[in-house]
C-alpha cells in the first residue's frame, strides 16, 4: 500500500529516507537526517504528534 504525500501520511518521510539511502546513507542515519529535518520544519510538539499516529498505524497493520 502507498503512503499518502498529504501531511501525517509518511510518504514525504519515506521519500526523504529514501533518497538519502541512495545517496549512501544507512537506513538508521536517513531516518534520524529526515526526522530531524522535520522537527525543524514543523517543530517537535507537530513532529511527535505525526510520529505517534504512525507508529500506531503500523502497529496497526503488523497485528492484522
Amino acid at each position: 500500500m502507498a503512503k499518502s504525500m498529504k501531511l501525517g501520511g509518511g510518504g514525504r518521510f519515506a521519500k526523504m529516507e529514501g533518497a538519502l539511502e541512495k545517496k549512501g546513507y544507512s537506513k538508521e542515519s536517513a531516518g534520524a537526517i529526515t526526522a530531524s529535518a522535520g522537527r525543524k520544519k514543523l517543530g517537535n510538539e507537530k513532529m511527535s504528534k505525526l510520529a505517534a499516529t504512525g507508529k500506531k498505524r503500523a502497529e496497526k497493520h503488523d497485528r492484522g
